[in-house]
C-alpha cells in the first residue's frame, strides 16, 4: 500500500463506505417514530428494511459484475444517486407501499452500488496480495466508524427536526458519495493477460465447495446483524430501558467494530481465514447467549454492544479475502456479490422475522435463540474450507 494511487483509492473507498453504511445502520432508529405516527405494527417497517436487504443482495452480483468489467466509478455514482433519492422519498413515505418502494427498492439498489462488494473489489485489486486482507479490513472498519458517527447524528436529527426532515438531511449527506467517486479510479485488468469470461468465472466458483460454504456461513452474519441493528433499540425499550440506550449500544457496536474489523483483517494475513471465521461465529453465539440469559441492565447492554462490535463485520474482510485467495481478484466484486447475496437473504429473514414473530408472540425471545443456533451452524460450515487458490491460479504460478 505504498503507492499514492493505492492510498487514494483506499481513502476514497473508506469514505464512501463510512457514508453508505453509517447511514444504513441507523435505520432502526426510525422504526418507532414512523410506526407510532402511522399506527403500523412493527412488521410494516421491518418488512421494508428486510426488502431493502433482499434487493441489495439480489442486485449485488450484477453491480459487482459491472464494476469488475467497467470500473467502479460509474456503478458507485448510480448507486449514490438512487440511495439519495430513496432516502428523500422515505422521508415522504406515508404508507406501507411507499415505504417499501423507497426504503426497500431504491435504497436496496443504491446500497448494492456503494457498499462492500464493489468497494472491496476496488481495494482488492489495488492492494498487493500480501496486504489485501489488511486493506479490506481498513476499508470495512471505516464503514463501522461511519456507524459510530452517524447513529448519534441520526438520533439528534430525529429529535431536532423530526423523522421526515432527518431523512431528507441524510439524503443530502449520501449525495456526497458522487463527488467522492473521483478518488476510486479503478481500471480492472485481465488475469495473467487473458480475460476470463463471466460464465467461466461463475462455473469455476459454483463447482467449488468452499465457495458455497462461505456463502452459507455469510447468511448467518446477515441474519444476526440486521435483526440486531433493526430491532435492538425497540427490544431495549420493551425492557424498560431509555431510548438513548439502544442508540448508544449501536454506536458502541460501530466504534468497537472499527477495532474488530481492522484486527480481523490483520489476523487474516497471518492465519487461515476460514478458521478465524469459525472462531468469530462461535464467539457470537457465546455473546448473544450471555446477553439474553444475564439480567438486563444499562451496563450489560453496553457490554453487549462492545462485544458484538468486536465481532460485527469482522467477517467481511475474512470472507472477501478468502474469495480473493481462492479465485483471484479479476472477478472479485461479482463473486463477492454472490456470496453477499446469501448474507442479504439472511438479512431479509432476520429483519422481517424479528417484526413478524414480535407481532405474533409479543417477544423477541425465539429470534434470539435462532440467532444462537445459526452461529453454531456457521462455525461448522466455515471450518472445512481450504484457503488454497484454484487450479487455474496454481498452474499460472499465482498465489493469493
Amino acid at each position: 500500500m505504498k503507492s499514492r494511487a493505492t492510498l487514494w483509492i483506499l481513502l476514497g473507498g473508506s469514505l464512501i463506505l463510512a457514508l453508505s453504511l453509517g447511514i444504513r445502520h441507523g435505520f432502526g432508529l426510525f422504526l418507532a417514530p414512523m410506526s407510532a405516527e402511522f399506527g403500523w405494527g412493527r412488521e410494516v417497517f421491518a418488512f421494508a428494511i428486510a426488502l431493502q436487504n433482499l434487493i441489495w443482495g439480489l442486485t449485488q452480483p450484477f453491480t459487482g459484475a459491472l464494476a469488475d468489467r467497467f470500473g467502479a466509478q460509474r456503478t458507485v455514482v448510480v448507486g449514490g444517486v438512487l440511495y439519495a433519492i430513496g432516502l428523500a422519498l422515505m422521508g415522504l413515505a406515508d404508507s406501507a407501499w411507499s415505504l417499501s418502494l423507497s426504503a426497500g427498492l431504491l435504497i436496496g439498489i443504491g446500497l448494492s452500488g456503494t457498499s462492500f462488494s464493489v468497494i472491496l473489489g476496488v481495494v482488492g485489486r489495488a492492494v498487493p496480495a500480501e496486504k489485501r486482507s489488511l486493506g479490506m479490513g481498513i476499508a470495512a472498519a471505516a464503514g463501522s466508524l461511519g456507524q459510530f458517527v452517524m447513529l448519534p447524528g441520526s438520533l439528534g436529527l430525529i429529535n431536532w427536526l423530526g423523522w421526515s426532515a432527518a431523512l431528507l438531511v441524510l439524503g443530502l449527506l449520501v449525495a456526497l458519495i458522487v463527488p467522492l467517486t473521483a478518488m476510486i479510479k479503478d481500471k480492472p485488468l485481465p488475469v495473467h493477460g487473458q480475460e476470463q469470461s463471466l460464465a467461466e468465472a461463475l462455473r469455476e466458483a459454483c463447482s467449488h465447495s468452499g465457495f458455497w460454504l462461505l456463502a452459507l456461513g455469510f447468511f448467518v452474519c446477515g441474519f444476526q446483524v440486521v435483526f440486531i441493528g433493526v430491532h435492538l433499540p425497540a427490544y431495549l425499550v420493551d425492557q424498560h430501558l431509555p431510548a438513548l440506550v439502544g442508540t448508544t449500544v449501536l454506536a458502541l457496536v460501530g466504534l468497537f467494530n472499527v477495532f474488530g474489523t481492522y484486527i480481523a483483517g490483520w489476523l487474516g494475513g497471518r492465519f487461515a481465514k476460514p478458521r478465524l471465521l469459525s472462531a468469530l461465529y462461535l464467539a457470537r453465539a457465546a455473546v448473544i447467549g450471555a446477553f439474553i440469559m444475564a439480567p438486563l441492565t444499562v451496563w450489560s447492554a453496553y457490554a453487549f454492544g462492545i462485544a458484538m462490535g468486536l465481532l460485527w463485520l469482522s467477517t467481511v474482510p475474512l470472507t472477501n479475502g478468502t474469495v480473493a485467495t481462492l479465485f483471484g481478484v479479476r472477478n472479485l466484486s461479482m463473486l463477492g456479490g454472490i456470496v453477499f447475496l446469501f448474507h442479504q437473504l439472511g438479512a431479509f429473514l432476520g429483519g422481517w422475522m424479528g417484526g413478524y414473530l414480535y407481532d405474533k408472540t409479543g417477544s423477541y425471545d425465539l429470534v434470539w435463540q435462532i440467532a444462537i443456533l445459526l452461529s453454531l451452524m456457521a462455525a461448522a460450515l466455515n471450518w472445512p474450507v481450504r484457503e488454497q487458490p484454484v487450479a487455474r491460479l496454481q498452474q499460472a504460478g499465482v498465489g493469493a
